[in-house]
C-alpha cells in the first residue's frame, strides 16, 4: 500500500508542478493574458507547447481523484490509470522542453 500511496501522490504533484507552476511561468514569459486552465491547454496545444490539451485535462482529474480518496484501498484501484497518464505526461513535457530548447530558454 506505501508504494502504491508513493506512486499515485508523487504522481499528482508532478502533474501539478507542469501544469500550474511550468505552464503557467512559460505562459507569463510569452506575454500572454491569464486564461482559465482550459483555455490555456487548448491554446499551448495549438502553439505545439504541449501535446495534447485533453490527455493534460485526463491527467488532472486523475490527480483530482488521488487527492480526494481517503480509503487507502481504493488508491490501488487508480494505480493502472496513474502508470498509463504517466506516460502521458512525460510525452507533454517533452514536447514542452522541445519547445523552450528551440527558443533557447
Amino acid at each position: 500500500m506505501e508504494s502504491f500511496d508513493s506512486l499515485t501522490s508523487k504522481s499528482g504533484r508532478t502533474s501539478d508542478l507542469y501544469t500550474q507552476k511550468v505552464l503557467r511561468t512559460i505562459w507569463t514569459l510569452l506575454h500572454e493574458p491569464f486564461v482559465p486552465f482550459i483555455d490555456l491547454l487548448n491554446k499551448a496545444e495549438k502553439m505545439t507547447l504541449i501535446h495534447s490539451a485533453d490527455r493534460l485535462i485526463e491527467i488532472r482529474d486523475l490527480r483530482n481523484q488521488i487527492s480526494h480518496k481517503y480509503i487507502p484501498e481504493a488508491i490501488t484501484e487508480l494505480v493502472p490509470e496513474v502508470i498509463e497518464n504517466c506516460s502521458l505526461l512525460i510525452q507533454n513535457i517533452q514536447q514542452t522542453k522541445r519547445l523552450l530548447k528551440a527558443r533557447n530558454w
